[in-house]
């Protein structure tokens, strides 16, 4: 309804013209039914074809949706929520961090958030939310210019590590390449903050290798900045690093960090 007086007859041709092929096809028992029925109506000849494919096959596809295949139990997490889980959240938003749970879309989120008071704990990502790298590895988002550090970040870190009431906190970051140093003078800043506010603070930090940047300097500064752990990440095997993490890292540069 509606089609130009055209339409009909192309699409007579495009039918003929498959109907053609499949005439020609290698299959004898095909190509038999296709030519037995040629004078039969459309329905007709559909049937003949579609009783010489199982013919050939030996039944029809079946196009029923595949059972579903229950995951592991070791493979399963619960859910993430209760109190502390929100408590962790609503304290994270109001002092407007970033974490590398979220961002980077970790599973064992409830179980770091939603532990009991004394345990429960977020890896602080500083430097925002935007890395200047493309591991492939990781989901967090990617720009070659991030928008600037936030002046305030170490005030407000401080203060929300503070309002937690835990013992022990980890803090991360996003590579920063736009940065000269790479943001090791900011992440120092950081974690003199919270421990001024919070001198028995056990502080963890997981570092960028500020390749490119200020380099060991940069290493040097913030391990000397009063945290109580120094971590970095290797990613993966050897065989694996060109592969899965971008080319201005890998395993060589990791190890002089460490």
């Amino acid at each position: 309804h509606g089609l130009p007086p055209v339409a009909p007859m192309l699409l007579r041709q495009s039918v003929a013209a498959r109907w053609s092929r499949l005439a020609s096809s290698s299959s004898s028992t095909v190509a038999a039914a296709v030519a037995t029925s040629g004078a039969a109506v459309p329905g007709e000849r559909l049937i003949a074809l579609r009783e010489a494919l199982m013919d050939e096959g030996g039944a029809a596809p079946d196009r029923r949706r595949k059972p579903h295949q229950p995951k592991p139990d070791w493979l399963k997490v619960p859910m993430p929520g209760g109190a502390d889980f929100q408590r962790l959240k609503k304290g994270l938003r109001s002092g407007k961090l970033a974490t590398v749970c979220e961002e980077a879309k970790c599973p064992n989120i409830g179980e770091c958030w939603g532990s009991k008071k004394e345990t429960a704990t977020a890896t602080i990502m500083v430097m925002g939310d935007t890395c200047t790298r493309g591991c492939r590895f990781c989901n967090v988002k990617t720009a070659r210019n991030p928008a600037p550090i936030n002046p305030d970040e170490a005030r407000s870190t401080a203060e929300t590590i503070a309002s937690w009431d835990v013992g022990y906190v980890v803090i991360t970051s996003v590579d920063r390449d736009d940065i000269p140093d790479g943001g090791a003078s900011h992440f120092a800043e950081v974690i003199r903050t919270a421990k001024r506010l919070n001198p028995a603070l056990l502080l963890e930090c997981l570092t960028p290798d500020f390749n490119g940047t200020s380099g060991l300097a940069g290493v040097h500064l913030v391990a000397n900045s009063g945290l109580d752990v120094y971590a970095h990440n290797i990613e993966t095997v050897q065989r694996l690093q060109s592969t899965v993490r971008d080319r201005r890292a890998g395993d060589a540069g990791a190890f002089r960090v460490l």
